[in-house]
């Protein structure tokens, strides 16, 4: 049993961390009464928890325009994953998708050079996998990753065309089927490559983006073909768009979408 499944959350830090997650994403100073009503919170209660925030520095509050506001004290909390590995700041969120739909993780990083290198992976327990070892370096066009990334960028069929060129398949899928996949890609968030990029191996994938919106990390999930249907794949390719949102948001503090 999961801790989610075994506890039951608790009202007031749900409250709080309501509050919390508005006054980061506004980026504004707002008054007790807007942040309740956005939050669709009682006033009272509200006011209770910005008061006991402010206290502890999480929050600061402005006496003389009387609202609210982010404040130092998060820096405090967030100091220890100042610097840290990207890796270990995402084991816990891709564990739990991996976990969740029994799949092997892969998560890359891009380089400036357009091309990917794996730099970690998270898997399932007692599953049967294939493995891809650490370091492996690939086009950034390859594959799911590649239809995911031109969806990403909203690159034309030009650029997508010449990146689709420097790939090697090993079986080579027609490149206005390819190109029909961006377009799905960038309708669904995630891109799928079923025994092109290599034989046997269905692969989903999805790219995080920075504040700038330049891609910067990858995720995808790789299994042996047969082991789920496309039902079970879109599960995987949409676990895994909502994670690239959340990391997003949290590592690369890129506002949320639409």
């Amino acid at each position: 049993m999961t801790d989610d499944q075994s506890h039951k959350p608790v009202p007031a830090v749900q409250n709080a961390m309501m509050i919390m997650r508005l006054l980061a994403t506004t980026n504004r100073p707002m008054g007790a009464t807007q942040i309740a009503r956005e939050t669709e919170m009682n006033v009272s209660s509200a006011f209770n928890i910005l008061r006991t925030l402010a206290h502890e520095g999480l929050l600061s509050f402005d006496p003389i325009t009387k609202t609210y506001r982010v404040g130092m004290g998060l820096m405090e909390l967030a100091a220890p994953l100042l610097g840290a590995n990207p890796s270990d700041l995402l084991r816990s969120t891709l564990n739990s998708v991996a976990q969740d739909h029994r799949v092997t993780i892969a998560l890359w990083q891009i380089t400036p050079q357009d091309r990917i290198v794996l730099i970690d992976r998270f898997a399932a327990p007692n599953i049967v996998q294939a493995v891809i070892a650490r370091n492996t370096r690939l086009p950034v066009f390859a594959g799911a990753f590649g239809r995911s990334y031109a969806a990403t960028l909203g690159l034309s069929k030009a650029a997508t065309r010449k990146g689709f060129d420097t790939v090697r398949w090993q079986q080579e899928p027609d490149f206005d089927a390819y190109w029909q996949d961006v377009a799905t890609a960038k309708a669904v968030g995630y891109g799928r490559d079923r025994g092109q990029l290599f034989r046997g191996l269905d692969i989903v994938a999805t790219i995080a983006r920075d504040g700038a919106g330049s891609p910067r990390l990858g995720m995808s999930s790789i299994t042996i073909a047969a082991q789920h249907d496309d039902e079970s794949l879109a599960g995987v390719g949409k676990a895994l768009a909502e994670a690239a949102q959340l990391i997003e948001r949290c590592l690369f503090v890129r506002p949320a979408g639409p």
